[in-house]
């Protein structure tokens, strides 16, 4: 148990201690990033199901593959008792077309979808496709879910 004093009085250790005390500290600490990314995760897995568009509709089943877009398409649902709803709005029939080219951003080009509830008569959803198809939108699909089973 030796001490190495110097000349000064003060054992060398102490003098390199000094420059440690100052000096800065090269880890990253990513704590906060981790901490700001799980709630976001959260935040988003809460709100990707309120993202659905449209009235609540049983859809048919069908087989089928599913078409792609890059871009969020206008959804038309036709429900049960025959009443037809743009996103979520309510809307008589003679005025489907007159709404969509007030609607469409990409014009008569416009992909719409159209979502008609498993009990809706099929009178009905060929009666609001051929007020689609006479406002000027060619650009029309049948929304189902994929069937089970084989």
């Amino acid at each position: 148990m030796g001490v190495n004093i110097k000349a000064g009085g003060q054992a060398s250790g102490a003098r390199r201690r000094r420059g440690r005390r100052h000096a800065p500290m090269s880890d990253i600490n990513v704590t906060p990033m981790v901490d700001v990314m799980l709630v976001l995760m959260i935040i988003f897995m809460v709100a990707a199901p309120l993202l659905q568009v449209g009235v609540p509709i049983e859809l048919p089943q069908s087989k089928g593959k599913q078409l792609k877009s890059s871009q969020e398409p206008l959804a038309i649902s036709v429900k049960t008792d025959g009443s037809v709803y743009i996103g979520e709005t309510p809307i008589e029939l003679d005025e489907i077309a007159a709404k969509l080219k007030a609607i469409a951003k990409n014009g008569y080009d416009e992909q719409i979808f159209v979502r008609g509830d498993k009990g809706a008569t099929y009178g009905v959803v060929m009666r609001v496709m051929g007020r689609i198809s006479a406002g000027g939108f060619h650009k029309l699909s049948l929304v189902t879910e994929v069937e089970e089973g084989g």
